[in-house]
């Protein structure tokens, strides 16, 4: 008889009777790496019945998620991070700069008293190349505002960002659409559809009926990003004016 690796605990099975460790780990092989790589992207089959659910009815879905059923769902900042992946991937392939269609503004190059500004032109490079820390950290500033606007309602500020998690996650994916359609027309139309999805949704989460909860939507995504944009800008000179002494 053989004690378990995990727990200690004496197994004369297949499996530990105390924490369930197989008795005898399977070595690793090409099926154990291509099955590792399927949980990944499908996290077992949640990932396709996130996106229908999402996509199709997001205020709906999230809800169920928050309250009822939290099983079926890929977690929440797991799921931005896949979406990321398949945006950053698709990118790849296409050969297309990834900063023209995150950050529409041109580089910032800022001269003060014959002083140049580099920080800033840094900050949003990494912010370009990688997406979804980008999305996790703007996501926290429009949670702010959405918990603001929509105080009423009984969802406290984590609740809204796992909202904003799993809605970017969808319109990430409908901009890595957008790349492929670019690469093919040049056209960037798939940008504001990703956006216009993104109000639709978390308007639809809090009162799908009313026009004012898609207007308060559409400010806190703007107020939102503008507080971030501020933030960044700040500590960019601030690596100036460092880097700079």
């Amino acid at each position: 008889m053989n004690n378990c690796k995990n727990c200690n605990e004496p197994v004369d099975w297949d499996f530990c009777p105390k924490c369930g460790q197989p008795a005898q780990l399977k070595k690793i092989d090409r099926q154990y790496v291509i099955n590792e790589i399927g949980d990944f992207f499908f996290a077992n089959k949640g990932m396709v019945y996130t996106i229908k659910k999402v996509l199709i009815s997001p205020g709906k879905s999230v809800r169920q998620f928050l309250t009822e059923d939290r099983h079926r769902f890929v977690k929440p900042i797991t799921f931005v991070i896949i979406t990321s992946l398949i945006y950053s991937l698709i990118n790849y392939f296409f050969k297309i700069e990834v900063d023209k269609l995150v950050f529409k503004s041109p580089i910032i190059d800022i001269n003060i008293g014959g002083t140049d500004f580099y920080g800033i032109e840094i900050i949003f490079r990494w912010m370009a190349e990688n997406y979804a820390y980008s999305m996790l950290l703007t996501g926290l500033f429009m949670a702010f505002w959405l918990k603001l606007f929509f105080r009423k309602y009984d969802f406290n500020l984590f609740e809204i960002f796992i909202l904003i998690c799993f809605v970017s996650g969808i319109s990430t994916l409908i901009l890595s659409i957008g790349l492929i359609f670019q690469w093919f027309t040049q056209l960037e139309i798939i940008n504001n559809i990703a956006g216009l999805y993104m109000i639709w949704a978390v308007g639809h989460f809090f009162d799908r009926k009313k026009i004012k909860s898609y207007l308060k939507t559409l400010l806190s995504l703007i107020l939102g990003n503008l507080l971030f944009a501020a933030l960044i800008i700040g500590v960019g000179f601030l690596i100036d004016l460092i880097s700079k002494h």
